[in-house]
């Protein structure tokens, strides 16, 4: 197989992750959203939701910062 072949092939495989992990994203978003809602009544739903919104904000930094350390470690 060619290069060029070998990272189209790689590429699309990717991208396909990257829409599967999308999709995953989106249930649980619809999830906790519901659990939120639960727990913060009408009342408090804008509270609920920037709260949500902040973990959800520190969840991802927090592995974003892991991934790029991991990665850079490889390289090296």
């Amino acid at each position: 197989m060619r290069a060029t072949e070998k990272e189209t092939r790689k590429t699309v495989a990717t991208l396909i992750l990257g829409g599967f992990g999308l999709v995953a994203a989106l249930a649980w978003n619809d999830a906790i959203q519901s659990l939120i809602n639960t727990i913060f009544p009408k009342k408090g739903g804008l509270v609920g939701k920037f709260l949500y919104a902040i973990v959800i904000t520190i969840v991802v930094v927090s592995l974003s910062s892991q991934l790029k350390k991991i990665s850079s470690e490889e390289k090296d």
